[in-house]
C-alpha cells in the first residue's frame, strides 16, 4: 500500500483530501505544526515547522512518501503580513523539496498546490497559456514558488496545480462563503461586504480533493500547471439569490469601507480542459447542492 502524505493537513482541504486518499486505497500520513488534527483520518503523523528545515528533513525520512501533497501555507489574500506570505509560501515550499529530494527513493509524484489567482484581472475563460498578471502579494508569492520549484523538475516528479476558489464545511468564515452562509443560518437582518462586483468560478472542496488524488495517480501529468475549476462564474448577487430562495431569508448587503481592497481581482473563470485532458471527465457538483451541503451542517 502506497504512503501519501499531506503537508498542511489540518487546514480546510486537508480533511477531505485525507478522505479521498483513503478511498482510494492509500496509507495516509501528515505534517503540521499543531497537534495531530482529531478530524483527520491518519495513520501517521509527524509535527514539524516547515521553515525548520533540520526537523522537515528528519519527519519526511522517516515517512519515506510515494505521494506528496503539499497544501501547507497561507491562503488569505487578506493576511496581514506580506513577510510570512512569503516565508511559508517560498522558503517552507523549498525546504519540503529540499528534503523530499534528499530521499534515498523519490516519490512518484509530488503535488504543489499555488493558485488561479496569480492570473490576475483578465476577462474570460482562463486557460493555462494566460500569462500570470498578480495583483497582491499572496499570488505573487505563488508564482516565485512555481518558479522555485523548477528548479527541482530534474530531481522530483513535481505537478503543479493552479485551483480557483472552492469552499464546503469547514471552512473559516473569514471567507466569503462561509461567511455568507452563516449570515443566512442565524437569520442576520445585514451582511458587510467589501468588494462586490466580483465574479468568481467556485468548486466543491470534495470534488478537489478528488481531482487532486487523481491527478496524482496519472501516470503521464507532468509538471502540468492544471487549472482546477468549475468552468462557470458565479457573482456575489448569485449567491445571495441562491441563499434567499434556500432559505426564505432575506439580507441587506452593505459595504464596509474597512473590507474594500484596491488590488481586488474582478473576474476570475477558469478552463478545465487541460486537467480533463489528464485524467478524464469531471462532473463537478452542483454548487446549489454544496450551499444546501453547508446549511445543513
Amino acid at each position: 500500500m502506497s504512503q501519501a502524505l499531506i503537508t498542511g493537513v489540518a487546514g480546510f482541504t486537508g480533511k477531505y483530501l485525507a478522505e479521498a486518499l483513503a478511498a482510494h486505497g492509500h496509507r495516509v500520513s501528515g505534517i503540521g505544526i499543531e497537534p495531530r488534527p482529531d478530524s483527520v483520518p491518519l495513520d501517521d503523523y509527524r509535527r514539524a515547522d516547515m521553515l525548520d528545515a533540520d526537523a522537515l528533513k528528519d519527519a519526511v525520512a522517516a515517512l519515506r512518501p510515494d505521494f506528496v501533497f503539499h497544501l501547507a501555507g497561507i491562503s488569505h489574500v487578506a493576511h496581514g503580513s506580506a513577510d510570512a506570505i512569503y516565508r511559508v509560501n517560498i522558503v517552507a515550499s523549498r525546504n519540503l523539496l529540499t528534503a523530499l529530494a534528499a530521499l534515498e527513493i523519490p516519490p512518484q509524484r509530488v503535488l504543489l498546490a499555488s493558485t488561479a489567482n496569480l492570473y490576475g484581472n483578465q476577462e474570460g475563460v482562463l486557460t493555462e497559456q494566460t500569462p500570470p498578471a498578480p495583483m497582491n502579494d499572496y499570488a505573487v508569492s505563488k508564482l516565485a514558488m512555481e518558479y522555485m520549484a523548477s528548479l527541482f523538475k530534474s530531481r522530483l516528479p513535481i505537478t503543479i496545480v493552479r485551483p480557483f476558489n472552492y469552499t464546503g464545511r469547514g471552512q473559516s468564515p473569514a471567507f466569503l462563503i462561509p461567511k455568507l452562509v452563516q449570515h443566512f443560518k442565524e437569520r442576520r437582518p445585514f451582511i458587510e461586504l467589501g468588494n462586490t462586483d466580483v465574479v468568481r468560478d467556485f468548486s466543491d472542496v470534495r470534488d478537489v480533493a478528488d481531482c487532486y488524488v487523481r491527478l496524482a495517480e496519472a501516470e503521464n501529468a507532468g509538471w502540468g500547471p492544471y487549472n482546477f475549476c468549475s468552468g462557470r462564474g458565479l457573482s456575489i448577487g448569485d449567491i445571495l439569490s441562491q441563499l434567499h430562495e434556500m432559505t426564505e431569508h432575506s439580507i441587506e448587503m452593505r459595504i464596509n469601507p474597512a473590507f474594500v481592497r484596491q488590488n481586488e481581482v474582478k473576474h476570475l473563470i477558469g478552463s478545465r480542459e487541460r486537467l480533463e485532458g489528464a485524467i478524464g471527465s469531471v462532473s463537478p457538483i452542483p454548487f446549489r447542492d454544496t450551499l444546501r451541503w453547508m446549511l445543513d451542517e
